[in-house]
């Protein structure tokens, strides 16, 4: 297994130009491909860009003190002689060249000022790596373990430059008309019951003080938390909007018992705007650090898949897509379904009017994979959350 420093070797000689044709472009290809490998990439980058900074500070700080050395020996020569028996008479002012005299007056006049540039550039290189540092242990995954909720980019989007265009030219005003609310995190989540209860991760709508979700065909529905579950990463919304219409009938249903090791699974969420299938194995029945709340599978998964679904090859449910291991290529974490099914059981018996009707029948059962997926993208939904 390749460690950080073999990655980092290896990116020297591609940089370097060292790395034969058909290694370049296998590199090339990982790099599109891989995000684990694109972030040591960068990693590399802003390290390589960091330590050039700081030894051409290094050189200036040498030059500096080169300059500061000759000059301090240039005065002390005078006095040295002047101690020492002259056999002729000699003007000291001759023995200093031009370029001496004018940088000993510059030293006079700017001593201080060169100290505290030397001192704010070395400062400046520590900030640099010490911020580095900082932001690199802020962002890195606790424990190993990267939640899947995925920030949204603050960037202007196409509805606001639209909006800015037509107030230009038909409003002849820069002023928003009907301002757009970009939302802080987006995850995924898919239907629980057919009448607009939906499954996502609880870190998903952490801190949220509204909620959108929308569906494959971009309509968007209001939302709201009824249940969170912290411990096993399972959260449950509620549609609440008069525009939508309740489903027929779900085609899937939820595994209450245990998958088998190695079954093949896969699973449908948001990671970027459109949705994104995946697929794999489930690798483990535990999770990470052996929790049995949740399965460990092989699927190469993104920020935006938390709370997606986790199907087997029958089109049962077995769980739900909470977090991945950074440490480990391609190695997921779901929470088992069986624990969504004991938390709808706890909730019917404390909230008695809360109606949860779970599907009872699989209708994707010995169909092909292609089927299934299409059937099933009509449940999955984009979680936005609003801050």
């Amino acid at each position: 297994m390749q460690t950080e420093a073999d990655y980092y070797a290896l990116f020297e000689a591609y940089q370097r130009g060292e790395l034969a044709a058909g290694a370049r472009a296998s590199l090339e290809t990982r790099l599109s491909t891989e995000p684990r490998l694109q972030q040591l990439y960068t990693e590399y980058q802003e390290l390589m860009g960091t330590l050039a900074a700081y030894g051409e500070r290094r050189r200036t700080r040498r030059t500096i003190a080169g300059l500061h050395e000759a000059m301090l020996a240039a005065e002390a020569a005078p006095a040295a002689e002047a101690s020492s028996p002259l056999t002729h008479s000699v003007n000291p002012i001759l023995r200093i060249s031009r370029t001496e005299r004018v940088l000993r007056e510059f030293w006079s006049g700017h001593r201080a000022t060169v100290g505290v540039a030397a001192s704010v550039a070395v400062l400046a290189v520590f900030s640099t790596l010490l911020g580095m540092e900082a932001y690199r242990t802020a962002h890195a995954p606790q424990n190993g373990v990267r939640e899947l909720r995925r920030e949204v980019a603050q960037i202007v989007r196409s509805q606001k430059a639209l909006i800015r265009k037509v107030n230009t030219q038909v409003l002849g005003t820069t002023e928003a008309v009907a301002p757009v609310r970009d939302s802080k995190y987006s995850g995924t989540g898919f239907a629980l019951t057919a009448d607009g209860y939906l499954v996502t991760s609880a870190h998903v709508i952490k801190g949220a003080d509204s909620l959108l979700v929308e569906s494959r065909d971009h309509r968007r529905y209001r939302a709201e938390r009824v249940y969170a579950d912290t411990k096993h990463d399972l959260a449950i919304l509620r549609i609440k909007d008069p525009s939508f219409k309740p489903f027929a009938k779900l085609p899937y249903t939820f595994k209450a018992g245990q998958a088998d090791l190695g079954e093949r699974v896969y699973t449908l969420g948001y990671p970027r705007e459109d949705v994104v299938y995946g697929e794999g194995a489930l690798s483990a029945r535990s999770g990470y650090d052996g929790d049995t709340a949740f399965y460990q599978v092989s699927i190469p998964l993104n920020p935006g898949n938390s709370g997606g679904p986790l199907l087997d090859g029958q089109g049962n449910l077995i769980g739900v897509v909470s977090s991945r291991q950074d440490d480990v290529l391609g190695a997921a974490f779901a929470a088992k379904s069986s624990f969504l099914v004991r938390l709808v059981d706890s909730l019917k018996n404390k909230q008695a009017a809360q109606p949860y009707h779970l599907p009872r029948t699989n209708q994707l059962a010995g169909t092909g994979r292609s089927q299934q997926v299409k059937r099933l993208q009509d449940f999955v939904f984009v979680v936005k959350v609003y801050e």
